[in-house]
């Protein structure tokens, strides 16, 4: 499957996952596709947040950044428990953090200044418990989408 990343940008997400959730209870995840099935890509994301089993996190503190790069569509969401936390307008500002990123065409700054803001919120709202956090979820980048029909 063809990646939009190298694979030492991919390490980097991952490295910027994992240093987001050293001091959080908190799953942070990025999942990137080359086109967006549905019209509106929070649709996709909660699909794909589904899929992932991110909603399966002990304080349903999960944080999917998702990315469909060749249909140009981004978007950021949290599960019930970090939703519930930050203030009202986190996401969207968070999201709009990442698109001026995107704009100048650094997609992986923008995902790792999306990430550290999450990882920030997280860290206030779910701080580390060492007697009883563990990682639940994989740190590694997802990738996928529907299969393209086939050209006629």
């Amino acid at each position: 499957m063809y990646s939009p990343i190298t694979p030492q940008q991919e390490a980097a997400l991952v490295e910027a996952i994992r240093k987001a959730e050293l001091a959080t209870s908190g799953e942070i995840r990025v999942h990137l596709e080359e086109e967006c099935p549905t019209p509106e890509p929070m649709d996709r994301a909660a699909q794909v947040f589904g899929q992932l089993g991110m909603h399966r996190t002990a304080q349903r503190n999960g944080v999917l950044f998702y990315v469909a790069w060749a249909s140009r569509q981004f978007a950021v969401i949290g599960d019930a428990g970090i939703n519930a936390a930050v203030p009202d307008d986190f996401w969207e500002r968070t999201k709009e953090v990442v698109l001026s990123y995107f704009r100048r065409q650094q997609y992986v700054q923008g995902l790792e200044q999306g990430i550290q803001l999450a990882g920030e919120q997280l860290r206030h709202y779910f701080p580390h418990n060492a007697a009883t956090d563990q990682n639940e979820l994989d740190n590694s980048i997802s990738f996928g989408g529907p299969p393209k029909p086939p050209r006629s």
